[in-house]
């Protein structure tokens, strides 16, 4: 397994992970705007321009976007979404760090393995304490947000949405 950054080197299995979310009715938390685009460059491109200060769309915080591959049949099955800092909202409800697991592969350690992974280069990007949120009643993501040291702080509601979300600390610092 390996984290990478978006590629069109990629471009099948970032449709076919897309894909899988749409006919699953699944959220495909931690992808950007995958749900939004069917066209593999225009999510690359995307991705790209999030992870420069000087390029992020208006409105966007700075993230750096990977793909977690499974390196035998290059099968992405996850993806997780490291967000540089901030806004009001992501302070609130979305926090530093966004993830998912393709609906076929849950349930194998990926999503922990790749949080343990993403955690050292949250510390690059001198995050500290990384904020987690999963909606309430998520144990697979509450477990592997648990697993990798994560300290319940609270429950908030998210308004647009609907939704209970327990929010986890992080702590990097040592």
């Amino acid at each position: 397994m390996k984290l990478i950054e978006p590629t069109m080197e990629y471009a099948p299995q970032i449709l076919a992970y897309r894909n899988e979310f749409l006919e699953s009715g699944d959220s495909m938390d931690g992808t950007g705007t995958l749900r939004k685009t069917d066209d593999p460059q225009d999510w690359v491109d995307f991705s790209k321009s999030c992870k420069d200060p000087r390029t992020t769309p208006q409105g966007k915080v700075p993230a750096t976007q990977y793909m977690l591959v499974r390196e035998e049949d290059r099968k992405i099955v996850g993806m997780i979404q490291i967000r540089h800092y901030f806004n009001t909202y992501l302070e609130k409800y979305g926090g530093h760090i966004g993830y998912s697991v393709a609906p076929s592969e849950r349930r194998r350690g990926y999503a922990t393995q790749m949080l343990k992974t993403a955690l050292p280069k949250c510390r690059e990007l001198g995050i500290d304490k990384v904020l987690i949120t999963c909606i309430s009643g998520n144990e697979g993501s509450k477990k592997t947000i648990l697993k990798n040291g994560g300290i319940y702080e609270s429950t908030v509601h998210e308004p647009d949405e609907g939704i209970d979300l327990e929010r986890y600390w992080i702590d990097l610092s040592e």
